[in-house]
């Protein structure tokens, strides 16, 4: 099936014609073979605009379009489509020779409805409720601000229903317009399980059409450019690549449609000592000889501001590594936390004072061997 002529030519079905026309030169210009010499779907792209607008820009051929969903006549063989080619007709030149004069237009869309389930292009056309689309919006926060969560304010630009409007995309101060109900056919449909029955439209009453006409404020598109400002809240535990959900905040729906949603994309910035994998927490402290040696009881920093106590056990080595159970970053979404896990790294004295050195010099005797003969074997 040919390609809807408005969605070739990226106009809502209410375009006037000076808005058809308009998108029709710009398309043109871009797509013209002079100005795109050997590309084949450059040339396959501009016929296209061109059958599309040969089409909407005749009121007589628009009119059927809007009513059938293609331009020929139904009793005519091949070339019976709108491109002249055979099959460019909804049958494809399978109907070709049967009159369906006893049975009205009216009847035939019926008939074809009740054929085909009420799908293709009628159900295209008549444009049901239509959900919007989803935004996504980037932020950066503080490493205190991931593990502990904040709550700002974000302003946020997005499509809106049109106050004008209410969001129907048509106004109420005269002229007509077609029924959003039935599409402009007059009939409505009830499906009960493999049976469908139409009756006259209730909105309409049966004539497809309703007092109204296009609102300028958003030319149809029942929405607009809207800016605003928003209190979102960021969960604690959040990291970078995090995405953060913010229902209804997206863009506004189509035809009475459900708004869509915000996601917000985080980015955490790097800790100066911390180290963040997942829940857990790295950070490396610094140890003097004699405590690595003997022994000791010291003090590290937290995420949480406080200090713990950690014991270093006689003889520890640098890269020796000491887990805080709990202390760790919160796990997204839950009360559980992960660990912190204390790297000491042993540092020496100044060697600047001479009675170091001496002590230094009285230290070496108690080494036994050399502590890299296995490295290289």
């Amino acid at each position: 099936m040919a390609r809807d002529y408005y969605e070739v030519l990226g106009v809502p079905r209410t375009a006037s014609l000076a808005d058809i026309k308009k998108a029709y030169r710009k398309l043109a210009r871009k797509y013209h073979p002079d100005l795109n010499p050997g590309d084949k779907a450059a040339e396959a792209k501009f016929k296209e605009i061109q059958e599309a607008y040969s089409v909407l820009s005749d009121p007589k051929k628009r009119a059927q379009y809007d009513q059938f969903g293609f331009v020929g006549d139904f009793g005519r063989g091949p070339g019976a489509g709108p491109g002249g080619g055979p099959g460019q007709g909804p049958f494809g030149g399978g109907f070709e020779g049967f009159d369906f004069s006893e049975y009205g237009s009216s009847s035939f869309r019926d008939l074809f409805e009740n054929l085909f389930g009420g799908m293709g292009v009628e159900q295209q056309r008549r444009g049901g409720p239509q959900r919007g689309e989803d935004l996504n919006y980037s932020m950066t926060i503080g490493f205190a601000d991931a593990i502990n969560g904040v709550q700002t304010k974000i302003k946020l630009t997005r499509l809106v229903p049109c106050p004008v409007c209410g969001g129907s995309g048509f106004s109420s101060l005269g002229g007509e317009r077609v029924c959003p109900d039935c599409g402009g056919r007059g009939r409505s449909f009830v499906q009960k399980g493999f049976m469908k029955f139409s009756s006259t439209c209730p909105t309409c009453l049966g004539t497809g059409r309703v007092s109204g006409q296009v609102c300028s404020n958003c030319r149809g598109e029942g929405r607009v450019q809207g800016s605003e400002t928003i209190t979102v809240r960021i969960p604690k535990g959040v990291d970078s690549g995090s995405k953060v959900r913010v229902p209804g905040k997206g863009n506004a729906g189509i035809n009475g449609g459900p708004p869509g949603d915000l996601y917000i994309n985080l980015e955490v910035t790097p800790h100066p000592f911390f180290k963040r994998e997942g829940s857990n927490i790295y950070i490396k402290v610094p140890i003097t000889v004699p405590e690595a040696t003997l022994g000791a009881k010291i003090e590290v920093p937290t995420i949480y501001g406080e200090k713990k106590s950690i014991r270093i056990p006689p003889g520890t080595r640098s890269g020796q590594k000491f887990r805080l159970k709990g202390e760790g970053a919160p796990v997204c979404g839950r009360t559980s936390r992960g660990d912190m896990f204390v790297e000491v790294s042993i540092v020496p004295p100044s060697s600047v004072d001479q009675r170091v050195r001496e002590l230094m010099r009285e230290l070496e005797k108690f080494y036994e061997g050399d502590p890299r003969k296995n490295l290289g074997s």
